[in-house]
């Protein structure tokens, strides 16, 4: 059970997290927090130590997030082929109904904070590492199990499946177009089929 101290913590980081993910941190106030929130500049600074702070314990929610429905779709799955073909539809309507409010959260903490919050950086860069293990350990658990190939580049195609996954999430967030997400997704499973199965 919370106690009152905590759910007021996890209320703002809760409130704040769409806030951070289509603002960016230079562009969400404090003012912000607090009229989304209803406390008190107090309210919130006995939480958090500032609003690296709060942008910080945000990230972490909204990466966990992802993760936690990544994993839900995927978990429960057998194949090495049928977890990959689970991941590509749960990021199919990613840009239409994302897990938080805003897009990608990676995506948008990676690009506002390089070179101006190492903090959030460092935060990126270890989810960005997170996420390609978790693509690699997936390959490569398909190759162990002798449903893909053994010649696989692993480290490469984890690289250029995230990337590939990602570069069509922010052209659909742009341009409004969720097909062109879907489009890449197709073109994702396709190379699979082709190239990874054997």
């Amino acid at each position: 059970m919370l106690t009152k101290a905590e759910r007021t913590k996890q209320l703002i980081i809760e409130k704040a997290a769409p806030l951070f993910n289509k603002k960016g941190y230079a562009g969400t106030s404090m003012h912000d927090i607090m009229e989304l929130t209803g406390l008190a500049k107090g309210g919130i600074y006995c939480n958090f130590d500032s609003k690296d702070d709060i942008a910080a314990q945000v990230f972490d929610y909204a990466y966990h997030k992802v993760v936690s429905e990544i994993r839900a779709r995927v978990k429960p799955v057998e194949s090495a082929a049928g977890k990959f073909n689970a991941l590509l539809d749960f990021y199919r309507d990613y840009t239409i109904h994302p897990p938080v409010e805003g897009g990608c959260i990676l995506m948008n903490t990676a690009i506002e904070s390089d070179d101006t919050h190492p903090r959030l950086r460092e935060k990126a860069q270890k989810a960005l590492a997170d996420q390609l293990f978790s693509l690699h350990r997936m390959i490569e658990r398909g190759v162990a199990r002798g449903e893909f190939g053994e010649t696989l580049d692993i480290r490469r195609e984890a690289e250029v499946f995230y990337a590939q996954v990602e570069g069509g999430i922010m052209m659909s967030k742009l341009t409004g177009n969720p097909e062109i997400l879907h489009r890449v997704l197709d073109q994702l499973q396709e190379h699979i089929q082709t190239n990874w199965i054997k």
